[in-house]
């Protein structure tokens, strides 16, 4: 399984974070990237609910936290978008599919990829052997880097876990899969 050696152990416990390189295969980072790509092919988002992401305060309060689409996001699959990407209509400016910032915030819930591998026995192991005795999965969401937003084209996936609140990031590539 996916327990930590001691010294794992004591580095994430040093640093707060552990790069686990190849902690999933090939296949499963594969399945995730050609899922994320699909849910991405039939994004429906009506133009209310368009919502620019930021993790400044101030703007968050002033766009996501005054709207019900972020607000009420923690059990279902919703997207969020790069500013900059609407025009006044809401019309998008670019192609969707490069204007997201991210899906969020219930994957490992509503989808059967994102749930197999998030609740898999190699990531329970994981967490149990970082201490949490009970882990539950509060959130996941798939994260964008879009190159033209100032990323460098990496997806990550971020399931958390509560108690001290605990993490999983997990970087996907710099690409995205063939045909998105």
């Amino acid at each position: 399984m996916a327990c930590l050696s001691p010294s794992q152990l004591k580095k994430f416990q040093e640093d707060g974070f552990l790069l686990l390189e190849g902690f999933f295969t090939a296949d499963e980072c594969v399945a995730m990237q050609q899922r994320i790509g699909e849910i991405v092919a039939e994004m429906d988002v009506p133009l209310h609910c368009r919502t620019e992401f930021s993790t400044q305060e101030d703007e968050q309060l002033q766009t996501q936290g005054k709207t019900d689409y972020f607000l009420s996001s923690g059990d279902k699959i919703r997207f969020f978008f790069e500013k900059g990407v609407f025009d006044e209509k809401g019309n998008f400016l670019v192609p969707p599919e490069k204007s997201i910032n991210k899906i969020g915030h219930a994957l490992h819930a509503h989808d059967p990829v994102f749930r197999s591998i998030t609740h898999s026995p190699k990531v329970q192991a994981l967490v149990r052997s970082l201490g949490l005795q009970m882990p539950v999965v509060v959130q996941s969401m798939y994260i964008f880097k879009q190159p033209h937003f100032g990323g460098e084209g990496e997806l990550r996936l971020g399931p958390c876990a509560v108690g001290a609140i605990k993490g999983l990031g997990l970087e996907m590539g710099h690409q995205w899969p063939s045909g998105v």
